[in-house]
């Protein structure tokens, strides 16, 4: 039986839980300004906490990519992604996450249909009751892709694919399916080819999803950068 721990321990973990949500809440909500230099003091203060449980959680976020540290000048806020990183991103996310799908589709008995199908019943329930879906929303976007990467059977693809904290990059940049309504259709069509074993319908309803998102998360660059249309050398880009 392992040792029991003391009650200062205790609390200095639920310390160190309590900040993370508190703080990374903050960053994909935007009351942490991207790029924005952050003041551990004034974060311990004003959260009611010692120093020493916001600089642990200041080096979990540095794994999130959600902060970063500069010598001399201290942690600060990642920048949102511009146009042609959230290209690269989605780019990378066509050649993973469609064969991935289709792979779900195919193993009968790894088949992850039933998971899938829990994990978006569990999101309509919330959907019901929560008004402000961000921080949800972007949990069952992880959940939903991880299980269907984690039934393709390739640990690699699945450890490259959470390295890039796609999930929390993405629902930084713009609100663009407030309600997760949209989500939840592009998904349910995903699981419906997954269960009914059609690799092909998988394959296509994971493309259609992701060029869709992409569609939807650039919005934050209209009128800002050249549409995608005619950005880079043709023949060189997935997402056209």
């Amino acid at each position: 039986m392992p040792p029991r721990q003391s009650s200062d321990t205790s609390r200095g973990k639920a310390a160190v839980s309590d900040v993370y949500a508190s703080m990374r809440a903050a960053i994909l909500e935007g009351e942490m300004a991207p790029g924005a230099r952050i003041n551990i003091d004034a974060v311990s203060r004003s959260l009611g906490v010692s120093q020493t449980p916001v600089r642990e959680v200041l080096q979990r976020l540095e794994g999130d990519n959600l902060v970063v540290y500069s010598p001399g000048r201290g942690y600060s806020t990642t920048p949102l992604l511009d146009l042609a990183e959230l290209r690269s991103l989605f780019e990378f996310r066509l050649l993973v996450e469609p064969w991935a799908a289709r792979a779900a589709a195919v193993d009968r008995l790894a088949n992850p249909a039933a998971a899938l199908e829990k994990e978006l019943a569990g999101f309509r329930k919330t959907m019901q009751v929560t008004k402000d879906l961000r921080q949800d929303l972007v949990a069952h976007d992880t959940r939903f892709h991880d299980t269907i990467l984690a039934a393709s059977g390739n640990p690699v693809v699945r450890h490259a694919f959470a390295q890039t904290h796609c999930h929390l990059h993405t629902f930084r940049l713009y609100p663009a399916d407030v309600d997760g309504a949209i989500t939840v259709t592009e998904h349910s069509a995903v699981t419906d080819a997954i269960e009914a074993c059609d690799p092909e319908g998988a394959e296509a309803a994971m493309t259609r999803h992701i060029r869709n998102s992409f569609d939807r998360f650039s919005q934050a660059f209209e009128g800002e950068l050249a549409p995608l249309e005619g950005v880079g050398p043709p023949g060189k880009r997935i997402i056209r």
